[in-house]
């Protein structure tokens, strides 16, 4: 995404028309104007902080992070990533790994870390003991969130409708004959005027007529991101970043995202709702660790669906087969079974996976009715995510 001030106002501009009432729900506005003003710093912060949670890092703190510098350089490169260096040494990486082993340059890189990381308590965005704060998770949702608008939309992925959700059963779209449809759908003022055309003295059976309709009505998707902890990095982040799109895209249609976060267990989950800030927050603190349960996501996903009559649609993302359980790939398809006869479709978003997991993946959407999608570009995981949403709006 690209703030510097050449680009500043070309790039803004699309964001503000399609922040509305969504980009007003955060609780700071400031943050929110910083980011949309281009604000280097606060984008920087915001940055540091989603770069942070999805390598997977605690806290800063700034002694623990010199040491691991000093001690393995490239061992501390792959816990932190270039970012993260950069920003907390005042370095570029590569400067750093040429020089770490110089006294001189040990006693200035030090002191660096102190003071930025003192930078970022002063801000409130971590606290004394260097654990993030709910100001950090806003300023990295909302840096998220632009940069995730600002990748999609020149490209025409969001921004326009679909559908428009009137009745959630479906719009009323034409008159036929009634037969055994529900009683809402009955056309109560053509039936009777067809009995009058007819002389009938009370309305017949074969007098009434039923609207049928047409569109599918509002949808209920639940997103189910396998935050195991070989998702950790570049994989997590992207998403994340599907997930905040697709959350603004079904909600500003009227439809309803759920969100489950599913390890060896299910670590997070939020019935399908229209509080989009709810969401992104907390997609945003996802952190990646630990086995894989798909089995348990889906066992879930049946519990948070409303019972009402709508469109349910599960989408799992997970780059591994599952390894929680005595028959993981049996306990899968039987939860896979009991969500399709609950009248959920499952779609499956599949990063990078070998043979076996294809194989498995395959079948879970042979079930569902959904349909796999296979990563090998992270860019474009949003973009299929999207357009999985498109599907089932259908």
């Amino acid at each position: 995404m690209a703030f510097d001030k050449q680009q500043q106002l070309s790039s803004l501009e699309p964001i503000y028309e399609l922040l509305g009432k969504v980009g007003s729900s955060f609780a700071d506005k400031k943050l929110m104007h910083s980011v949309l003003e281009g604000d280097k710093d606060k984008i920087e912060d915001g940055k540091l902080i989603s770069e942070s949670i999805n390598q997977g890092i605690g806290s800063f703190t700034p002694e623990l992070i010199f040491e691991n510098l000093v001690k393995d350089y490239s061992i501390a490169h792959k816990i932190y990533g270039e970012a993260i260096i950069r920003r907390i040494a005042g370095y570029d990486p590569r400067y750093v790994e040429k020089n770490i082993n110089i006294p001189e340059f040990r006693r200035e890189l030090k002191a660096e870390i102190y003071k930025n990381i003192e930078d970022l308590q002063k801000k409130g965005i971590i606290d004394e003991q260097g654990q993030v704060t709910e100001k950090g998770i806003e300023l990295a949702s909302i840096t998220m969130y632009v940069e995730e608008l600002d990748h999609l939309v020149p490209k025409g992925f969001v921004g326009t409708k679909t559908k428009k959700a009137g009745d959630v059963y479906g719009d009323k779209v034409e008159l036929t004959e009634y037969k055994k449809q529900p009683y809402r759908d009955i056309a109560t003022k053509s039936s009777v005027e067809l009995a009058i055309k007819r002389a009938h003295t009370a309305i017949q059976p074969r007098d009434l007529r039923a609207f049928k309709r047409k569109s599918k009505g509002q949808i209920s998707i639940v997103y189910a991101l396998d935050a195991s902890g070989s998702m950790k990095g570049k994989k997590i982040e992207q998403c994340k970043k599907a997930g905040i799109a697709l959350a603004y895209k079904a909600i500003d249609e009227r439809d309803n995202v759920g969100l489950i976060v599913f390890g060896d267990k299910v670590k997070e989950e939020i019935s399908p709702t229209k509080d989009f800030v709810k969401l992104i927050k907390t997609i945003t603190s996802i952190k990646a660790n630990n086995q894989t349960n798909i089995a348990e996501t889906i066992q879930h996903a049946i519990i948070l669906f409303p019972k009402k009559r709508i469109t349910k649609h599960l989408i799992l993302i997970t780059d591994a087969l599952p390894t929680v359980g005595h028959d993981p790939e049996k306990s899968t398809l039987e939860a896979a079974s009991l969500a399709r006869a609950s009248n959920i479709t499952i779609s499956l978003v599949g990063i990078k996976l070998d043979e076996k997991g294809e194989s498995l993946a395959k079948k879970i959407v042979a079930i569902g009715e959904g349909r796999l999608y296979k990563v090998r570009d992270l860019e474009k995981i949003d973009k299929l995510v999207l357009e999985d949403y498109y599907e089932a709006v259908g």
